[in-house]
């Protein structure tokens, strides 16, 4: 069983396997996360999907702070080893790691990447994490691509989704259905939406329409908790 907290936006806090797990870490900034504490935060690995800057803005302090590794790809490792000597272990496309008892493997996300200060940051990507007991996607910024039906042929089966539905900048809601169809998981995380204006999100509708194909989609409140 693994405990995944929302932190906001596209941050997640990710319990399995004894390693804890930080996502995106976008959250100093965000008005609707104000009560989530940064000094709470004590993640053993923060993993970033891409370098925008709603993903990547609290990395840097929270890492110097409690040790943790940053996990991305190549160029997003390099560029917080140069600029910030913090240690990371780098991966890219269609690779994976091996985190004692749980492994991370790195899987495609169509979107773009650019560090805050414009460094080139690499392709964005997504993660598919388990242990012997659960599995998790973590999509990242991403619009629906085929290449999420190769997940079910290489990596164990889902127990949840974690998948962008805000729409304008990636998938809505009726496409990130389409997806998890796709990954042949029937339970789906929301997240990117609500944060700004553009992201507004019918919560009912969309629901309802995830509902309707035979699917569950949860909108966590920031700060709940899921147990799965």
């Amino acid at each position: 069983m693994m405990k995944i907290t929302y932190l906001g936006h596209a941050a997640f806090s990710i319990e399995i396997g004894g390693q804890s797990l930080l996502i995106d870490p976008f959250i100093s900034a965000n008005e609707l996360a104000t009560e989530v504490n940064l000094d709470e935060l004590k993640p053993d690995y923060i993993l970033l999907t891409h370098g925008h800057e709603d993903h990547v803005l609290d990395a840097q302090v929270i890492a110097q702070k409690c040790g943790a590794k940053i996990v991305s790809n190549f160029e997003i490792v390099s560029w917080y080893a140069e600029h910030h000597e913090i240690e990371g272990v780098p991966m890219n496309i269609g690779g994976q790691i091996q985190l004692d008892d749980v492994t991370i493997k790195s899987v495609t996300a169509v979107h773009s990447s650019v560090l805050p200060d414009g460094s080139y940051a690499g392709n964005p990507g997504g993660f598919v994490i388990w242990d012997s007991e659960s599995c998790i996607y973590v999509a990242g910024d991403t619009a629906l691509t085929l290449d999420m039906q190769l997940i079910p042929q290489i990596c164990p089966p889902l127990a949840v989704a974690i998948l962008p539905i805000g729409d304008q900048f990636t998938m809505g809601y009726k496409d990130a259905c389409l997806a998890a169809e796709f990954v042949n998981c029937e339970q789906v995380i929301g997240c990117h939406y609500d944060t700004w204006e553009p992201l507004n999100l019918n919560h009912d509708e969309a629901q309802v329409y995830f509902a309707n194909q035979g699917k569950s989609l949860l909108l966590m409140a920031i700060g709940e908790e899921a147990y799965i």
